[in-house]
């Protein structure tokens, strides 16, 4: 992943976790994406995506495609697996 993670906010207290988080992209642009995960098709969905304040409504594969070379959902389960281990918090179905 070439985005750093400058900040997080983790939900966890509904049915599927809700991610909020803010990325420092390689071009020093700003990266906000609010994503969830779908326990029934187990899979992350980008809910919200805004990029160096530009509003993106869903649409994060351009990104994906172009700067990190991977798919929206890997994308998503990168960043989410690095903020469960910082929070301690266990993915179980």
């Amino acid at each position: 992943m070439r985005s750093r993670i400058r900040k997080v906010n983790l939900n966890t207290n509904g049915k599927n976790p809700v991610y909020k988080v803010i990325l420092e992209c390689p071009n020093a642009k700003e990266l906000y994406i609010h994503f969830d995960y779908s326990r029934t098709t187990k899979t992350y969905w980008p809910l919200e995506v805004s990029y160096d304040g530009q509003h993106k409504d869903a649409k994060l594969a351009w990104y994906t495609r172009d700067v990190e070379q991977m798919t929206v959902n890997e994308f998503l389960r990168t960043i989410a697996d690095l903020i469960n281990k910082k929070y301690g918090h266990n993915m179980v179905e």
